[in-house]
């Protein structure tokens, strides 16, 4: 985003909106997806190859010199738009495939997509940025590739129909479903908001601290990615505890880290600050397959993967506000007291998953 906001000659102020773009496109795609229901009524590996083929080439559009805000606003939001056809789809794929173990592959699922939503930081710490969207742009191009050629249709699909925005109410009136979607709504309050101001986090830290030495793009990727690990970890956690008894022990854990963040954050030992930030990674991504293992679960059987994407379509949405929000408050202090807002959406999921979910 740094790069951009240079290379382009923005203005600071633009980087929540370039942040945002992305959510704005994506939510857009997933109630567009669940209103007509496509991964449930196609077959779900086309529907990935082919929102992977183009979100690849809207992502590759941004290195165009030409480019200007808008442009590049717009290049963003359609990028977002076809990832709808991507991580709710892979976790309908994987919902196909398993009934017994879902909260095992899923937690698999969503590990390799914390993993990759770390690797662009990994890729920035050695190379220019434009490398980062060349790269990204093949490897998204690759990924829908290898899912529309090795993975058929699951043995537990069942094809669904094109639903009215108005049946959507009737998502909600299972109070199993309506549980795990809210938990999971707190959960994405806090989720990407931490991500996208690890960066920051780590930037204010170097710049209070002249002398810690260390990458910021590399640490970004190490905090990021060892969220995939958390994922694994409460997947297999999962099989024997029950999805909701680890996903609610990982959000007090997480809703923990952002109560004690400004005493944290303000240590001058790098090491105890890289290290609870790396403990926040871990536990603020070990809920997430676990909360779309329930949410499947106490989904219609039919309209598993429109359940699916409605509520990460929701999910999103509310992330955008989480970012804004501490966008804003970062342009008026440079206080680490602002991440304690990040504790709302875990309070919230808590309070939810004290309702009666399977």
């Amino acid at each position: 985003m740094s790069d951009l906001v240079i290379n382009f000659g923005f203005e600071a102020a633009a980087l929540g909106p370039l942040t945002s773009s992305v959510q704005l496109g994506f939510i857009a795609g997933t109630l567009l997806f669940a209103l007509l229901a496509i991964s449930d009524r196609v077959s779900p590996s086309k529907v990935f190859l082919v929102c992977a083929v183009f979100g690849s080439l809207f992502n590759l559009g941004i290195i165009w010199d030409g480019n200007t805000l808008i442009s590049i606003l717009i290049l963003r939001f359609f990028t977002g738009f076809f990832l709808a056809g991507i991580y709710p789809v892979g976790m309908k794929i994987a919902a196909d495939h398993f009934e017994n173990g879902l909260g095992k592959s899923l937690g698999l699922l969503v590990g390799a997509l914390v993993l990759g939503t770390a690797f662009p930081h990994l890729l920035k710490g050695i190379f220019a940025w434009k490398f980062v969207i060349l790269s990204t742009s093949a490897l998204a191009f690759l990924g829908g590739i290898l899912v529309a050629t090795l993975v058929p249709d699951g043995p537990f699909r069942k094809p669904g129909q094109i639903m009215a925005l108005s049946s959507f109410k009737t998502f909600f009136n299972k109070q199993e479903f309506k549980a795990a979607a809210l938990g999971y709504f707190g959960h994405m309050w806090e989720l990407y908001a931490y991500w996208a101001f690890v960066p920051i986090i780590l930037a204010s830290y170097q710049l209070i601290n002249p002398a810690s030495a260390f990458n910021i793009s590399i640490v970004s990727f190490s905090i990021i990615a060892i969220g995939g690990v958390g994922c694994v970890i409460g997947g297999f956690l999962s099989q024997r505890f029950g999805a909701k008894k680890i996903a609610t022990i990982s959000l007090f854990l997480s809703c923990l880290c952002c109560l004690i963040s400004p005493f944290m954050l303000g240590l001058n030992s790098e090491v105890f600050f890289i290290g609870f930030l790396l403990f926040w990674g871990l536990m603020v991504t070990a809920d997430s397959p676990l909360f779309s293992t329930l949410v499947a679960q106490n989904a219609i059987p039919e309209l598993k993967g429109t359940a699916l994407t409605l509520v990460n379509c929701l999910g999103f949405a509310i992330s955008i506000f989480s970012i804004q929000l501490l966008n804003e408050m970062k342009s008026y202090t440079d206080s680490n007291s602002i991440y304690v807002v990040l504790a709302i959406g875990p309070v919230l999921g808590l309070w939810a998953l004290s309702k009666p979910v399977k």
